[in-house]
């Protein structure tokens, strides 16, 4: 018998159909003459509930090792259920037990359980309503973006993991290397010898594939990465990780307006995509997690995203009638308390914010005419703040050489990025959505470690 998927029963399955499933047990309720189990398979927020009649070869024995936690196999027969919020149940005919589960140590029981301790049990949370709708989620978010750049002929590129060069210029890497830390060798200055390393210099987890995406612009025009990136940033907040996935489009022949175009579409596309295909999830989210996601949702597919320039956006938080805990002057990066203002109080929708100072922003953006200001743009919605950001790129050699030498970047190690400004060079843009952010936006999750399965951060690299 084809085993079949509990989602596809609830929504089509029928009546005297035979059906098997293969799952893992939630709860069981024992009765005189026959029992009731709930078996979740990970497809569905929503558990199938299987009826055991007494008359089951071995029945007493069977129930001793169906606990909560348990995987099984049952098959049988789909009859219509008198139960409230169900439709069918299936009958068994036949249930194996897999894997038992020790009731009295299982750390899931039916009861609500913390997200921190949820964490310390990685492993197993993926079981639990809340988990499992948020990876549900996920997993929709990750085809919608695959499905976005595919259907307007974006080329998806595996940018390298390994990488030489410091992309965001914060300098908060992790340093691969394959010399023994015991017995690092050293120059005759006293420094690390690099030259004995596995790649002969300093090599690092990459932070981003923004500078490889460029490269392959430049022959196929539009692509996308989407991938790990990493960053040594000793934070333990909710919005932190160490290990982070990344979504960068880079498009060649495009300005700072149509990054913006494509930001906006794209954002309204993941959020539709979402709705359509996990409803169930997305409406318990709206009701045990935040009664808002729905709602935001909607705000975000429904609404004309506002568009000022930075220094529109600091007049008008000069001018608001609210005080900041970080003081509002022009020249200064904007904190999420002024995104957050800007979007949710004052236009309450999502807004694009261009043309930032250059000496806040990274040195590939391309300067503006006005020599103090580049051809940047965030993408800013409420509850969360900055959710996008991006910019055109500086195509001119003269100019891109001149600011990395004002900023005392090595240039050596950027000979190739260069290049491309050498060497048929165009206007091109692109820009990156941290992809556990847009996440916990659309679940309205609290903590970020919540929306990926195995969370790294200080201290913590489990599982």
């Amino acid at each position: 018998m084809v085993t079949r998927r509990i989602v596809e029963l609830l929504r089509n399955g029928q009546p005297d159909e035979s059906v098997t499933i293969q799952g893992w047990v939630r709860t069981k309720r024992e009765l005189k003459d026959f029992s009731f189990m709930e078996v979740n398979d990970g497809s569905s927020l929503a558990n199938l509930q299987v009826v055991l009649d007494a008359s089951l070869p071995d029945y007493e024995q069977l129930l001793k090792k169906i606990n909560t936690g348990a995987s099984v196999e049952v098959s049988g027969t789909l009859v219509a259920s008198v139960g409230k919020g169900q439709t069918i149940e299936l009958k068994a005919d036949s249930a194996q037990v897999y894997g038992e589960a020790d009731p009295e140590t299982y750390p899931l029981q039916k009861k609500r359980h913390s997200f921190e301790f949820l964490r310390n049990i990685s492993h197993l949370r993926s079981r639990t309503n809340t988990l499992g709708a948020v990876f549900r989620v996920r997993n929709a978010c990750a085809a919608a973006i695959h499905q976005f750049f595919q259907d307007r002929g974006f080329l998806w590129i595996h940018s390298p993991i390994i990488t030489a060069s410091d992309c965001e210029g914060a300098g908060e890497l992790f340093t691969v290397t394959s010399l023994d830390l015991n017995k690092i060798p050293k120059t005759p200055q006293g420094e690390v010898d690099y030259s004995q390393d596995f790649f002969g210099k300093p090599a690092y987890l990459t932070v981003s594939g923004q500078l490889q995406a460029e490269v392959m612009a430049m022959a196929f025009q539009n692509v996308y990465t989407f991938g790990p990136t990493f960053r040594a940033e000793n934070s333990n907040t909710s919005r932190h990780l160490a290990e982070f996935w990344m979504v960068e489009p880079e498009m060649a022949f495009c300005d700072l307006e149509g990054d913006q175009n494509l930001a906006e579409e794209f954002l309204k596309y993941m959020f539709q995509y979402v709705l359509d295909r996990c409803p169930e999830d997305m409406e318990f989210f709206n009701k045990w997690v935040d009664q808002t996601v729905l709602a935001t949702a909607d705000n975000i597919i429904n609404n004309e995203f506002e568009r000022i320039t930075y220094t529109e956006a600091i007049n008008l938080l000069e001018k608001a009638d609210k005080k900041f805990e970080f003081p509002v002057q022009w020249g200064i990066d904007l904190q999420s308390e002024h995104e957050r203002y800007l979007a949710e109080e004052l236009f309450k929708k999502p807004l694009i914010v261009t043309n930032y100072p250059k000496e806040i922003k990274a040195f590939y953006m391309r300067l503006n005419d006005d020599g103090k200001t580049v051809a940047a743009m965030d993408v800013l919605a409420p509850k969360i703040g900055e959710i996008i950001g991006g910019s055109q790129r500086e195509e001119r050699f003269a100019v891109l050489e001149e600011r990395i030498q004002a900023l005392d970047m090595e240039t050596d190690s950027l000979w190739w990025y260069l290049d491309l400004r050498r060497y048929g060079t165009v206007p091109h843009a692109g820009f990156g959505l941290g992809f556990e952010r847009i996440v916990q936006f659309m679940t309205g999750m609290g903590n970020i470690r919540d929306v990926i399965p195995f969370p790294r951060t200080p201290l913590s690299a489990d599982f």
